[in-house]
Order: structure tokens, then sequence, then C-alpha cells
């Protein structure tokens, strides 16, 4: 039954984000001002003043790109050739003295960033958010039917997150950034009763959460002076899979060049790291409990170090050892050299395929956060004295559908952080059986959204937002889905410990 009522209660949520959620064809009001690769500069000019627009769309004959490829009104096949900005014209012909004849095909930008027409607003945000841009072309399959600008989304939302990352930047102080933290609640209210899936609000929210780490990782080194060696800011756990909520602590750690040396340089990275800390704890990203930061020294050291953690991580595993360190395994570049990053994922994704023990280690754990069904499916409620008639989903749910996905995507070698993104490099092999994969998705996509729904109830009602959720409050159809997630969970569990057994000779210690 579980099955049937997961896929019904996706399809539901897909139609209600087609209804519910504004796309970014309704922020259009005019046709873009297209022209040729051999126009003119001063002449593409004239056209954006005449037009009062503050992009052009650059093109050229043929379909030499099948994916921007269109005809015209007359049959005439052109493809969208790149983009050109009130700001090009400025850096790339004004500031450079270039002849007004010069044509726009020599300065114009070919990396072409777009969105199709029947995106959501909060894509096309998010679009601009991961690729820097305050322009998108906007396509009806392959035809380009308007340019969408930051201004526009901004009139729509003010607390749009895309709005939020903009002020983020111009903030010049700890408290200035600190208020906004009202801002961000307020964008994920929005993003929930607008019915934006989990992903799309995990992705925003991690993406401002990384905002507030650059723009705090910038005024440090504005007060500290420029590094002593290259170093690169990781981010570890949510904000590395981009599934923050709005309840949410830091998780950070420094890898430094090889070319440390702690008695000159270490000083200097602790004091950046500790304006960090600090700074997000202000802004409502509490310290890790864990003490998983980059105020921790032992957080803080050169690649080399680095690797040879995840190196005996994998080698000498216990069950013990991984507990404190699996979080590692979730892990992005927020700042600085990104390649440091990718040079351990990359050692992570050639060894953990090939070391059996650590899988088991890792898969021991994951079994230490049960969904809470009793006999007959019936809830088991928690037992801390605090909410005993409620459900953590976090810990209950969220926190070990995660640790199951992050095992088997160790297994098959995937580079992927985000969970859903894990599971769809999981559905390419066979390790799980067909479809096996897409009901994880599904059962995980419904327990985000009932935590992020209760956080956003929670905050609503001016109380302080968790992942605790009563049953008896929730309704019928609600309780009985949860129940099914909850047993995807389950079966997906039996199926882990028996996918990677700890071996014989393990067991005994």
């Amino acid at each position: 039954m579980e099955r049937p009522r997961l896929e019904t209660a996706a399809e539901q949520q897909k139609k209600s984000n087609d209804m519910m959620v504004t796309r970014i064809r309704k922020l259009l009001t005019r046709y873009p001002v297209m022209v040729e690769v051999s126009t003119s500069v001063q002449q593409a000019a004239q056209q954006m003043s005449e037009a009062q627009a503050s992009a052009l769309l650059v093109l050229k004959e043929g379909s030499d790109n099948p994916r921007y490829s269109f005809k015209d009104s007359e049959g005439q096949t052109w493809q969208m050739f790149g983009i050109l900005t009130d700001s090009d014209f400025r850096t790339r012909v004004v500031a450079e003295g270039l002849s007004p004849q010069t044509t726009v095909g020599e300065v114009v930008s070919s990396r072409l960033i777009t969105v199709q027409s029947d995106a959501s607003v909060n894509e096309a945000m998010l679009t601009m958010l991961r690729n820097n841009v305050h322009h998108l072309p906007v396509l009806y399959r392959q035809r380009p039917v308007g340019v969408v600008h930051l201004s526009d989304i901004i009139r729509y939302e003010t607390h749009s997150g895309l709005y939020l990352v903009s002020n983020i930047f111009n903030q010049s102080s700890t408290q200035g950034l600190a208020r906004l933290a009202p801002d961000v609640r307020a964008a994920f209210v929005r993003m929930v009763q607008e019915d934006a899936n989990s992903q799309m609000v995990g992705s925003a929210l991690s993406t401002i959460g990384r905002s507030f780490t650059r723009r705090l990782l910038e005024m440090a080194e504005a007060e500290l002076g420029p590094p002593p060696v290259a170093y690169c800011f990781m981010v570890n756990g949510s904000m590395a899979r981009n599934e923050q909520s709005i309840v949410t602590d830091q998780d950070n750690a420094l890898i430094l060049s090889d070319e440390f040396i702690a008695e000159q340089h270490d000083a200097y990275f602790y004091a950046l790291a500790k304006i960090v800390s600090d700074g997000l704890d202000a802004c409502g990203y509490t310290y890790c409990k864990g003490d998983v930061m980059a105020t921790n020294t032992q957080w803080r050291q050169p690649l080399h170090v680095w690797k040879s953690y995840f190196k005996d991580w994998m080698a000498n595993p216990t069950p013990e050892r991984l507990l404190h360190s699996s979080i590692f395994f979730d892990l992005d570049s927020c700042y600085g050299e990104d390649h440091y990053v990718e040079t351990l994922q990359d050692l992570i994704a050639d060894t953990a395929p090939k070391s059996p023990l650590f899988l088991a280690a890792m898969a021991r754990n994951a079994l230490n956060r049960t969904p809470p069904l009793g006999f007959f499916r019936t809830f088991v409620m928690e037992q801390d004295g605090k909410h005993n008639n409620s459900i953590n989903l976090k810990r209950r749910g969220t926190a070990p559908m995660v640790d199951l996905v992050r095992i088997h995507a160790l297994a098959c070698g995937s580079k992927a952080q985000n969970s859903f993104q894990r599971l769809n490099d999981i559905g390419k092999t066979q390790l799980l059986a067909t479809g096996m994969s897409e009901k994880l998705s599904y059962a995980f996509e419904f327990l985000c959204m009932s935590r992020l729904r209760h956080q956003m109830i929670d905050l609503q009602e001016d109380r302080p937002p968790d992942n605790n959720i009563e049953p008896e409050n929730v309704e019928d159809s609600e309780r009985h889905t949860l129940k099914d997630a909850f047993q995807v969970l389950s079966n997906a569990q039996k199926f882990l410990k028996f996918r990677y057994p700890m071996p014989a000779q393990r067991q005994g210690r």
C-alpha cells in the first residue's frame, strides 16, 4: 500500500506546484530585444535605449547548437549566441575604448544561462543564485520569449532568496547580517506556502547560508588582512547537501594549503574561523554541539592531513570512530580553493567502493536511528520527557534516510552530495532492486515536506520551530502517508544490514 499512496502524494505535490507556484512567464512584460552578431555596438545600444531594456540577445544564423536553435516566422533558422547587458557595454566596450563599429559578436558573453518559460519564479531565482547572474533569457522550448532581470523578481517578492543574497552582500557588519534573520524566516515561510518542493526550499536556504558564510569570510579577510596561505572553507552536513531547513546549526572546516606552517599561520586562521563561527551564530546558525567547526584545531588542517583523515577513516573503520566523522562525507566548498574539496571527493569516490569494512561500519551506525513504527504500524512516540506525544521527524525520519542514502552512494562511487542526486546515481546501478531508489525518493520528499510544513506552522504561530510533530494533530491522510514513508525507510534499513554485513572477524571485537 505504501508505494501507491506515496506516489499519489508526490503527484498531488506536483499538481499543487503547477497550480500554486508563479511561473516566470508571468513576470515578462515585453519581447526580448534581439540583434544579429554582425550588428555594431552603437546600433545595439540605440536599440536597447529605445526599448528601455537592460539586456539584448545576440543571434546568429544556423543551428550549430540545437539547444538554442529556432525558426522565425519566415522559416529561417537562428540560434541564440549570447547575451549583452548594460553592464557589458560599460565594462567591455566603453571602458576598453572600443570603436562604435565593433560588432556585438566580438564582445558578447557566450555563456548562456537560461530558464524555460514554465519554470517557477523560485527556480529562476535559484538559477540566478547558483550562477551569479542578474539577467536570464526565458525560452519557450528553444525560442527566446523574454529576458527576466533581478529587479523583476525583487518586485515580485521582496522576501525572495535572491533579494536576501543581494542584501547579505551589501552588509558591512555582523550586526547588519544578524538583522536579516527575520527575512530568512519570511522567505522560508513564503516558499513553503507556495508549495515549493523540499529540494527547492533546501537549495534556497543552503544558498542563503553559504552567502552569510561567504560575506563573513570577506569581512574577516578585510579585518585580518590577506590570508598567509591559500585555503578552502568547507561546509558539511545539510549545507553541503543543499538540504537545509530553517532549524539548523553550523558544520564547517578549513582545508589549508600544504604550505601551511602552524606556528606561523594558525593564529590567522583561528581568528578567521572565530569571526565566521561567531557571526553565523549571531545570524541564527547555532554553534555545532559536536564541535564540527573550523575553530576546532582538528578541523583546521592542511590538505595532506585531510587526506590522511579520510584514508584512515576508510582503512581502519569502527562504528565508534565513524560515529562523529560521518558528517564529513557530506562535503562541499563554500569559499576559496574549490579544488581542495574536489580532491577529497575524488579520494572518497575512488576508495569507498573498495572498502567493505568501512561501508559495514557506516551501515551499523546508520541503524542506530530507526523509524518510529511499532507492531501493527503504530507510531512509537519519543521518550525524552519533553515530547512524549510527538515524533522527531529529523531524528527518526530524514536523518536516518540521509545516512542510508549516503552509504549506498559511497558504495557506488557517486560524487553527488545532495540526497536526491545520490538516489539518481544509485538508481543507475544494481545496488538496489528496480524502482527502489524512486520509492526512497518519494518517501524522503514526503518526510522532508512534513518537517518543513511543521516548521512553517511553528513560525506562523510565533513558536520556535522544531522537528517534533504530534501525530494526533495531523490529518488522517498525512498520518497514513507518514506511516508508508516510515515503512519504506524501515524496509530499506533491513536491506542495508543485509547488504553491508560486518565481517565475522570484526563482529567479535
